[in-house]
């Protein structure tokens, strides 16, 4: 009976400590997720303002987050396309999760852009939030298109807030994923000036894409690439100057050339006689 009670303990304690794991191993949200969370004992009121720490403790600027097309100002009622991409973090197999992002706007109604209806959705049916699903999670590009229609007149400044993540595609909460968060605010306006700009979260450092089958493009190149142009162009002109003034010299006043014109064969005789 005493056999039978020990086993019954060790048992017990094994099954709490495979619990304690278990959430090391969950799966990751890959069909996005917003509002309140909690996890790993730490809880946070909204994930689009406070960040994602299903996947670590603290955001980070190797990942940067590009919102694109935002507008200078608001104007009462109209809609605003625009995008928001991330950059950076770890490789991702195209083919699985490769990113996300949840959003929260403090007026207006935010919801999925053309051609990504699928790909993204509102929180619990909030207006004001937005996060991807799983068919948006696997975006090669990490790109989403978004729309944002402006409240009523009068309803003063405008707050986003953005947290994106950059996963490895494991389908696993690990160290490898990482995330930034980015917020701006938008001022009301009685005239649209139409006028957009691109904000961003992180150090700026966003390397260019690698080159395909290991050519780079010219205009990628940019302002040393045109001067090495300019002065390789320069000293061609240089080349041809000289070149031209050598064979004018040469057969143009040349008195001993034999093909020269009958003009100069004319002179040279005069000269020759002394006759003015």
């Amino acid at each position: 009976m005493r056999r039978s009670t020990i086993s019954q303990r060790i048992g017990l304690g094994l099954l709490i400590a495979l619990t304690l794991l278990i959430p090391a191993q969950t799966m990751a949200f890959s069909g996005g997720i917003g509002g309140t969370q909690s996890n790993a004992g730490s809880e946070i009121g909204d994930v689009a303002q406070e960040g994602c720490l299903c996947h670590s403790g603290a955001p980070t600027n190797a990942v940067q987050i590009l919102a694109i097309d935002i507008p200078y100002n608001w104007v009462a009622g109209q809609t605003y396309s625009f995008s928001i991409q991330i950059i950076g973090g770890p490789t991702a197999d195209t083919h699985s999760n490769t990113a996300g992002f949840s959003m929260r706007v403090s007026d207006g109604i935010l919801a999925a852009g053309e051609g990504d209806e699928s790909a993204m959705s509102n929180w619990e049916d909030d207006t004001t939030t937005l996060v991807h699903e799983s068919s948006g999670a696997t975006s090669a590009e990490r790109t989403w298109s978004i729309t944002w229609t402006a409240p009523a007149t009068g309803s003063g400044d405008v707050f986003f807030w953005v947290t994106g993540n950059s996963v490895d595609g494991d389908h696993q909460n690990g160290p490898t994923d990482l995330w930034n968060t980015l917020s701006f605010p938008l001022s009301e306006t009685a005239e649209d000036n139409g006028r957009t700009r691109t904000i961003f979260a992180g150090d700026g450092n966003v390397e260019p894409p690698a080159a395909d089958e290991g050519h780079v493009n010219l205009h990628d190149m940019g302002a040393p690439f045109r001067a090495h142009w300019l002065g390789l162009l320069g000293f061609n002109a240089v080349i041809m100057a000289i070149v031209f003034s050598g064979l004018l010299l040469r057969y143009g006043f040349s008195t001993s050339y034999k093909g020269r014109t009958n003009l100069l064969r004319l002179r040279y005789k005069t000269m020759r006689r002394g006759d003015q």
